[in-house]
């Protein structure tokens, strides 16, 4: 069944809500659930590494082992050369033979030399299969500290999480499939996981761009979804700004200044007065004398 616009916009905003308070609670746990994952992730790697180290030293011995059947044949081949060389004829078999004692005997050293050094390649291995170890070690202690934590905090916002996301799978469905994939799409974009949003004070209540009044209009009406043009949020209504009617307060301190001044004005026309009245007494008493 398909819903209008203005119906399409009331179910985008009761899910959004539903996914911000799923968001705050993920917030507590800050980066937890990542650090984590992390970490299970290293040890896989260190334990791999593990794996790798252990094949080698297999390979190496292996190796090893097959130099030392080469240097016993090589042995061998040098003991039959030379109970050839006692039973020559001529010079010439003789420095045949002795050609075929001194590759031989190069081809033991050879191999006598390689076999050294893939021993001395392994313990190389094994000192950093004790160091992988130990760091092994570390990681799982830090693990099961961060493990413990988070198990905390998830225990105290187990029930209020499961209660939201039954509420998130009914609201979901109320929406259209691929209004809902652009919604999620939005969502995972955001920081602050706010797809849908409401102009507040002429400003997209995402990323607090101005949003012009022919748009507002626009939004009002909710005949089609609109985004806002900076940040790509929908912007599903526009907030009634409050009107607040001013005190006149002024106008009274005004009237009450002007009476201040009018009053000060009339004392000082009355000492004016006095000044004069006693001045007026002053040349009487002197045309008497």
């Amino acid at each position: 069944m398909e819903h209008s616009t203005e119906k399409k916009l009331a179910n985008l905003l009761k899910l959004q809500q539903i996914d911000s308070k799923i968001f705050e609670i993920k917030k507590v746990r800050g980066a937890l659930p990542e650090e984590v994952q992390d970490l299970e992730d290293e040890i896989i790697g260190y334990n791999t590494r593990l794996d790798n180290f252990k094949n080698d030293i297999d390979n190496k011995n292996n190796d090893i082992e097959n130099l030392k059947n080469k240097v016993s044949e090589a042995k061998k081949l040098i003991k039959k050369y030379k109970d050839q060389q006692m039973n020559v004829r001529n010079n010439r078999e003789y420095d045949a033979i002795s050609k075929e004692i001194e590759l031989q005997e190069l081809d033991s050293k050879l191999f006598v030399k390689k076999s050294g050094e893939n021993e001395l390649k392994i313990e190389d291995i094994k000192e950093d299969v004790k160091s992988t170890k130990k760091v092994i070690k570390e990681r799982n202690q830090i693990l099961k500290s961060k493990k413990a934590d988070l198990d905390v905090l998830s225990d105290e916002s187990k029930e209020e999480e499961k209660k939201l996301d039954s509420l998130k799978t009914k609201a979901s469905k109320k929406i259209e499939a691929s209004l809902l994939l652009s919604y999620e799409k939005l969502v995972n974009r955001q920081r602050n996981g706010l797809a849908v949003v409401k102009v507040s004070r002429s400003a997209c209540g995402g990323c607090f761009n101005i949003v012009p009044p022919q748009r507002q209009a626009e939004i009002k009406e909710k005949k089609k979804i609109i985004l806002c043009e900076y940040c790509g949020r929908i912007l599903a209504d526009v907030i009634a700004e409050k009107i607040i009617e001013k005190p006149k307060k002024r106008t009274k301190r005004k009237t009450a200044t002007k009476a201040k001044k009018t009053t000060v004005k009339a004392k000082k026309t009355t000492v004016k007065a006095k000044k004069t009245t006693v001045k007026a007494k002053k040349t009487t008493v002197k045309a008497k004398k």
